[in-house]
């Protein structure tokens, strides 16, 4: 998924080291190094789970797992000091859509001869029981499109969930309903993993989306990214009117074929009213079984840990909450609370084989790309951004004389996003004169230092401002001299 192989490029750019991982994985990345200018200097090296690869004195071992997108695998990954386990994202699916079932075994045989550690995923820790497979969605599926004949169905769901985009398009086929895929990235996974084989479409099935009025709407089916009420998706262009091919109408059927992430919910609110509004009926949420989610919950999280039987623990992939619950859930397990370790991002955890310590940290966290920058625009710019965006901008401008410091124009005021000039005249006219009475008793005090001039008109004009409007917008003072 785009949160695990998103920040390659950016990476590749500063340090060229060979990639390993599976057939689809590398597919998805080879479009991405594409995009960058990058694909021509990469090393990309196909892996098969259960193989090996060597580094140095040590060696990495891929382990089929189950998720929403095929070919997810975990590592073992074998040291001197012995051999760490690392999930990724996992869940346990006796019944998947493409590929072999997790390699419940192979976890098994490495607990048998010990593991050290187990760097375990905890996104879902919070739910008991175990996750539901994925062929419960196409179960659903089933009932909603008998629900909707007649209709012109809609469904949105994760670009990279190609198990889900398979279900949808062994219903369409059955209902022998034409596909057609908006939304640029998934379009590209859908291409790729047709290529790779990893999604069969039967021939005539695919068609493009300016290609949709050419047909019924009882014919149609359309998967569409923005599932999670993305402001620039597809799905969110639709609900206001801003989709060139796609214009919502009461004969619409729309399935959103996910569950909000935590944070996106009053997005995901937004376009579902939007939809409603022009008549269409939506699905969402809970209220079929419209999605399952490719974490795993308690019960598989235990299997894990006693599959594995890890010396140490440390839980990985969630929020401080998620980590903290499943520290109790290995510790319900048997394993002492003093082997276990949450960390912060960037902590860096220390072993020989017998003790775990945390020695130290390193920077870690988000790096903001910027148009051409990477990690350029600090914490400054973006407190100034942040300002901007909430309280608008105010530039005063005055010319002086040099030798005297007499005010010879202005003082003009500039406002942008703070007050509209027409109708707060009274306002900018008082903060004019404020002005003018600052620079006469500077130039009165002989003060001739611009940082000084300026800084006394910025506090000055702020708290003017603050006491009129109980507003503080940014105050940027220009001078210039004579």
């Amino acid at each position: 998924h785009e949160d695990h192989i998103g920040a390659l490029p950016y990476l590749l750019k500063k340090i060229n080291v060979p990639i390993y991982g599976t057939r689809l994985t590398l597919g998805l990345v080879e479009g991405k190094l594409k995009e960058h200018g990058l694909l021509s200097q990469a090393s990309l090296n196909v892996v098969e789970p259960r193989q090996n690869v060597r580094m140095g004195c040590m060696s990495v071992e891929f382990i089929r797992v189950n998720h929403s997108i095929p070919d997810s695998c975990a590592l073992a990954i074998h040291t001197p000091a012995g051999v760490i386990v690392h999930t990724g994202d996992f869940k346990v699916d006796y019944t998947p859509i493409e590929g072999g079932i997790i390699d419940l075994a192979r976890f098994g045989e490495l607990g048998n001869r010990g593991v050290l550690a187990l760097m375990s995923e905890s996104t879902n820790v919070e739910r008991p029981g175990y996750t539901k497979s994925e062929r419960s969605v196409g179960e659903s599926f089933r009932g909603l499109f008998n629900k909707a004949e007649g209709k012109r169905i809609i469904i949105a769901t994760f670009s990279s969930n190609i198990h889900r985009i398979q279900q949808i398009i062994d219903e369409a086929v059955r209902r022998g309903r034409k596909v057609a895929v908006s939304g640029r990235s998934m379009t590209n996974v859908i291409a790729k993993a047709v290529e790779l084989n990893y999604i069969k479409v039967p021939e005539n099935t695919l068609i493009d989306i300016d290609d949709i009025n050419k047909y019924d709407p009882s014919e149609l089916v359309i998967a569409t990214t923005g599932s999670q009420g993305e402001p620039l998706s597809a799905l969110s262009r639709m609900s206001s009117g801003d989709h060139r091919q796609v214009s919502i109408n009461p004969n619409d059927f729309i399935i959103i074929s996910a569950n909000p992430i935590p944070g996106n919910e009053k997005l995901v609110t937004k376009v579902v009213n939007e939809l409603m509004k022009q008549g269409a009926e939506v699905i969402y949420e809970s209220m079929y079984e419209v999605h399952v989610s490719g974490h795993a919950c308690q019960e598989e999280l235990k299997m894990m840990i006693s599959l594995t039987k890890p010396k140490f623990f440390v839980p990985i992939h969630g929020e401080y909450k998620h980590l903290k619950k499943h520290e109790k859930l290995a510790v319900g397990m048997g394993i002492p609370e003093e082997n276990i370790f949450v960390s912060d991002l960037g902590e860096v955890l220390e072993t020989d084989g017998v003790d775990m310590k945390a020695t130290g940290t390193v920077p870690a966290g988000m790096m903001l790309v910027d148009g051409f920058g990477v990690g350029d625009v600090g914490s400054v710019v973006l407190r100034d951004r942040k300002h901007l965006s909430e309280d608008g901008v105010i530039v005063i401008a005055a010319t002086i004389e040099r030798e005297s410091g007499r005010v010879v124009s202005g003082p003009e005021i500039v406002s942008r996003g703070f007050v509209y000039v027409r109708e707060s005249e009274e306002l900018l006219d008082g903060a004019k004169e404020l002005m003018k009475q600052v620079l006469t008793e500077l130039a009165r005090k002989n003060v001739r230092e611009w940082g000084n001039i300026k800084s006394a008109m910025r506090d000055e004009l702020s708290d003017y401002f603050y006491r009129e409007t109980k507003r503080n917008p940014m105050i940027l003072p220009i001078i210039l001299e004579l």
